[in-house]
């Protein structure tokens, strides 16, 4: 439609065009006016013709699409309107639904104000009961007062003293109950435990208490030593009771035994084959007898230097020879010789000053490890095993019950066992006796007494045996057993919780009551 309007208006401007033309050229005289006038209505004839074809063609194609357009609007105007329609429906809906919430919501406002008048009253009912409560209360309260005499503050720190103390009480008690079981079922526990840490702990101290090394000039003395078929070292091992170990260490032989006397015999008499160079059985043995005589004889000269100098006679030899064989034995890197010497000087001069029998405490004090020369032949405490060996070979009784009581092996009974007690901790804790930093050893004991007086109720409390054990002593009206067990248990912890120590510390809660009176 729109090429056919184009098309007629650009042969009307071409009609217009060219009449324009020839009436320019008729003014300058260049048409003949008789000669063009025919042809220029000829032409306007004809273009008058085509301006009509071309007319009519352009309404037929403005009336389609006219006819086109309008059924494309009605079209659009019908899906227009199905839209709206549909649009319609759903904000209809959307207004029911609005208006059902919104009657939801005028029941729920309604609902609310219904309760909340009703929680109002019944607060006003409540606030009216608290007045008449606390108006009764202060009542009661006055009459209270009144007939006990004391006033409600009073009253009060007394039911709380008396609630604490039920607490106490009960948790002291409970606490004591948890002990005991415990008690009871660890015992097995215990022994898994302690049987773990020795398999897995004791391989270095095992090594360094029952193990010496002896030097080899070159390693060629290895096979001397084990000898043809092995004949030398099962001599050795079968006189000495020792296990010679003869692996790829270099230049060393290891001797191991847990009898300290044997294995120094071992040790000198296989350095003596090693220098003498004649190494076969013949020679083993004759050496090794030897070397015991004089091992034995050292023995036997240690003891009695030992007695003498502590100026004590009539021992018994065997006694002797065990008091001397304990120069090879060490305890926590002290040897028990010399602790032994000094506990009989300590003892001795303890007892001089309270009157007692000086040779006879030096005696108990210089015998009470005379065990510890048997604890690798004999099971059971040293302390033990000695005050049987004394008893055996005529001991006084007062020494044998020294010996067994050092350690509360048996209940101790006299003084002489309290003195061989504290002599005993005496040598083992003083500073540099057992490797350990006199700076340490006081810091341990001033530490454990301010823990211990750090609680309340406690009197005075005591570190003893050099920071191995405490004794605390409290105020017996203010703390009953039940509750001396708590405390005890809560030292400990705070102990364990605060100080670093090898082993372990005793503490002992010690309560008693004296009753003194004077008679006039």
């Amino acid at each position: 439609m729109n090429s056919a309007i184009v098309l007629g208006a650009v042969v009307l401007v071409s009609i217009i065009g060219t009449v324009l033309f020839l009436k320019s050229r008729r003014r300058s005289g260049v048409l003949d006016d008789g000669s063009q006038t025919g042809r220029i209505r000829n032409l306007i004839a004809e273009a008058e013709v085509k301006a009509k074809s071309i007319q009519k063609e352009a309404e037929s194609s403005a009336k389609e699409l006219i006819l086109k357009g309008r059924l494309e609007t009605e079209e659009n105007y019908k899906l227009k309107m199905q839209e709206l329609q549909i649009q319609e429906r759903d904000l209809r809906g959307l207004e029911i639904r609005l208006e059902r919430r919104h009657s939801d919501l005028d029941r729920t406002e309604q609902e609310s104000r219904r309760l909340e008048q009703s929680l109002g009253e019944r607060k006003k009912v409540l606030e009216q009961k608290e007045q008449e409560y606390g108006t009764l209360v202060d009542q009661t309260r006055k009459t209270l007062e009144k007939v006990s005499g004391i006033s409600s503050e009073q009253a009060k720190k007394m039911l709380m003293d008396e609630f604490l103390s039920e607490v106490r009480h009960d948790a002291a008690k409970k606490a004591k109950q948890i002990e005991d079981e415990i008690k009871d079922s660890s015992e097995q526990k215990a022994k898994k435990i302690i049987s773990l840490a020795v398999e897995r702990l004791a391989g270095e101290w095992v090594q360094e208490s029952t193990v010496s090394t002896v030097k080899l000039p070159s390693d060629d003395m290895k096979g001397r030593i084990i000898g043809r078929e092995g004949r030398n070292i099962r001599t050795l091992e079968a006189l000495t009771g020792v296990d010679l170990i003869i692996d790829e260490t270099p230049g060393a032989v290891v001797l191991s035994s847990h009898n300290p006397v044997r294995r120094e015999i071992a040790r000198v008499a296989l350095e003596r084959l090693l220098q003498d160079g004649r190494i076969h059985p013949a020679r083993i043995e004759e050496t090794l007898t030897k070397v015991t005589q004089e091992v034995e004889k050292g023995i036997r000269e240690a003891g009695q230097a030992a007695l003498f100098e502590l100026d004590i006679h009539g021992v018994h030899p065997e006694i002797v020879k065990l008091l001397g064989s304990l120069k090879f034995r060490y305890s926590y890197a002290q040897n028990v010789l010399r602790h032994s010497i000094e506990v009989g000087f300590l003892c001795g001069m303890m007892g001089a000053e309270l009157g007692l029998n000086q040779k006879i405490a030096r005696r108990a004090g210089l015998l009470h490890d005379i065990g510890k020369a048997l604890t690798h032949e004999i099971e059971g405490s040293h302390a033990v095993i000695g005050g049987e060996v004394a008893k055996k070979y005529g001991e006084p009784a007062e020494v044998v019950h020294g010996i067994w009581a050092h350690h509360e092996d048996i209940p101790q009974e006299s003084v002489l066992d309290h003195l061989v007690e504290a002599a005993d901790a005496l040598s083992g804790a003083r500073p540099g006796a057992r490797m350990e930093q006199a700076e340490a050893y006081v810091k341990r004991l001033e530490d454990l007494e301010r823990i211990a007086t750090s609680f309340d109720n406690i009197e005075k409390a005591y570190a003893i045996q050099a920071g191995r054990e405490l004794r605390v002593m409290v105020q017996p009206g203010k703390v009953n057993d039940d509750m001396a067990n708590l405390i005890c248990r809560d030292i400990a912890k705070q102990i364990e919780k605060e100080l670093t120590y090898p082993g372990q510390i005793k503490v002992t809660v010690i309560r008693e009551t004296r009753a003194v009176t004077y008679a006039k």
